[in-house]
């Protein structure tokens, strides 16, 4: 008779437990950006969807209009209510704000549309996706701990978000251009970064479904940001205006 062995090693269960929460974390990521590069696409070439979020001015220049402002601050805050209602919102809840979020963060991305052009656009989107790809295999293949780094990445965000805002005021070229060599080199780390800390958490054996789930998504959406900062900063790069 055919007998089923109950001695399984406890290491390997583990590893196979993570493997498969590190995977559902990278599939729900896919999703989002599947969902903002269509919603992006959508806005950023349709001119009466574009209207919507930019209005021309008596001088024939253009603005953004009140809806696109609030497109634009709206997925701030709803990272804010994400993290701070983790342990009171339903899964289903999770889920819808995520989903929410990604159209959003489309539509405000997709001014990207007017100010470079498709081709380059989509360059630099392979660019990326070919960069997180090599420090996501970093982050969860390195045996070196990655937790020191991060109180430093931290501090370097802050840092380069001070200096963002002051330069929204003095419009120096050469400060922008510094900027953005920071934001390619600290979205680069945190990447590898997050990518340890989420197969730490798949390590950490939570049998919990609901909890498990709701880590899932914010693990994604993590993930996710990573991506799309570290695009935009490089963008900046290699995105042609022409």
């Amino acid at each position: 008779m055919y007998q089923f062995n109950e001695n399984r090693n406890p290491q390997s269960m583990t590893q196979a437990m993570t493997k498969t929460f590190v995977s559902t974390v990278f599939m729900w990521m896919f999703a989002a950006l599947g969902i903002t590069a269509a919603t992006a696409f959508l806005f950023g070439t349709n001119e009466s969807l574009m209207s919507m979020l930019m209005q021309v001015t008596p001088q024939g220049g253009a603005r953004i209009s009140a809806l696109g402002w609030i497109v634009t601050f709206a997925p701030f805050i709803i990272v804010l209510v994400m993290s701070a209602r983790i342990n009171k919102m339903s899964v289903q809840q999770t889920v819808i704000w995520y989903v929410i979020y990604s159209i959003l963060m489309g539509m405000s991305l997709s001014f990207i549309f007017w100010a470079y052009t498709s081709a380059s656009i989509f360059k630099t989107f392979i660019i990326t996706a070919g960069m997180f790809g090599v420090m996501a295999v970093v982050g969860y293949t390195t045996n070196t701990d990655l937790t020191k780094f991060g109180s430093f990445l931290f501090m370097a965000l802050i840092g380069i978000i001070l200096a963002t805002v002051v330069n929204f005021f003095m419009h120096s070229a050469r400060l922008d251009y510094i900027i953005s060599i920071f934001g390619v080199l600290i979205f680069t780390g945190l990447t590898a970064f997050d990518v340890q800390k989420i197969k730490q958490i798949g390590n950490a054996g939570i049998t919990d479904g609901d909890v498990m789930s709701k880590i899932t998504v914010h693990a994604a959406l993590t993930l996710y940001l990573d991506f799309i900062n570290l695009f935009l900063y490089l963008l900046r790069f290699f995105g042609n205006r022409d």
